[in-house]
């Protein structure tokens, strides 16, 4: 562990011959169309068309490989040296593709972008630190083949993207993302906001003990999560329905739900009773007009309808609490 940190074991860029260099450029080229092969796979089912332009940036890096592997039987014969990015210290790192999984289309195109203007900018600053004629027009040619790459990503985008089907895509990519996280995330934030009111300030108003009213919250907040989460992920696997992986939307509503209750428990932990349900007040009023407005900005529910029905189911809610704790 201590030696991948420090980078113990590694070569400096600087050490590496001419050979050498050539055959960790092989090497990345291979290792960058490997990347771009999983994105296009990663993008087929959803988002076909972004799918080609990164086969056809997965082709382009195969064709730069093989001319590259043509230079290197030309100077120095058939035996590549095997060195990859993790012998060389320094050296420009790659994010795999599961990594940055699931594959949103911003996500990929800002990755690709990275991927390519680091390159380039590499082999540009190892330009400057070497003599060497031979080196030099090696590192230079490198350097214009990565800026090569990062414009051609922009003419495929031209070509396959079109206004049209750009758009479409990312009104695809924006309803998964509603589907896959906001939906379940607010169907938890809405119970564990108004579902834990009654029982909080029930508690403490019955009690008028905050430590006591606290311990009601955490409990009601925690169930009610993991309820929700396993209710989310369990009652559809997202196959059929295309709302996306039963995981992420159990995590997404159990987390939102149990942060819900706890953001009006967690005042409980003062100890002066009246400062404390004051701050809880203010909290599930802060908490209301958050549902509302997510409300109107993903679900596109008008902002005072929004409002209207939040609010006054979680005032129905706090005020029956309180009822019930003061009887």
């Amino acid at each position: 562990m201590l030696s991948r940190v420090f980078g113990a074991g590694r070569r400096s860029f600087s050490s590496l011959s001419e050979q050498e260099v050539l055959a960790l450029a092989i090497s990345s080229e291979e290792d960058d169309g490997r990347i771009y092969r999983a994105y296009a796979d990663g993008l087929a089912d959803r988002y076909p068309d972004s799918a080609k332009v990164f086969e056809e940036m997965a082709a382009e890096e195969d064709r730069h490989r093989a001319a590259l592997i043509e230079l290197h039987r030309r100077r120095f014969g058939e035996t590549i040296p095997l060195i990859r990015r993790e012998h060389v210290r320094g050296y420009y790192q790659r994010k795999p593709d599961w990594l940055v999984r699931p594959l949103g289309l911003e996500t990929v195109r800002a990755q690709a972008e990275l991927m390519e203007a680091a390159a380039a900018r590499f082999y540009e600053q190892a330009l400057t630190r070497t003599q060497d004629a031979g080196m030099r027009k090696l590192l230079g040619d490198l350097a214009a083949a990565e800026k090569g790459h990062e414009a051609l990503a922009h003419e495929l985008e031209s070509e396959h993207l079109p206004t049209t089907v750009r758009e479409r895509e990312q009104a695809d990519e924006r309803r998964q993302f509603i589907l896959t996280y906001v939906q379940p995330g607010l169907a938890g934030l809405m119970d564990g906001s108004v579902s834990t009111l009654a029982p909080i300030f029930a508690a403490a108003f019955a009690t008028g003990d905050t430590w006591q009213t606290f311990l009601v919250g955490l409990s009601a907040s925690v169930g009610a999560g993991i309820s929700m989460g396993f209710t989310e992920a369990a009652h559809d696997d997202g196959k059929l329905s295309g709302r996306g992986s039963p995981l992420i939307r159990g995590l997404a509503s159990g987390i939102m739900t149990a942060l819900g209750g706890l953001g009006h428990a967690l005042p409980y932990l003062i100890p002066d009773f009246w400062t404390a349900t004051s701050i809880a007040a203010i909290v599930v009023f802060v908490e209301l007009w958050v549902i509302a407005f997510i409300q109107n900005r993903y679900m596109e529910t008008p902002f005072l309808r929004a409002a209207f029905q939040v609010v006054l189911g979680g005032s129905i809610v706090l005020a029956a609490g309180i009822l019930i704790g003061s009887a």
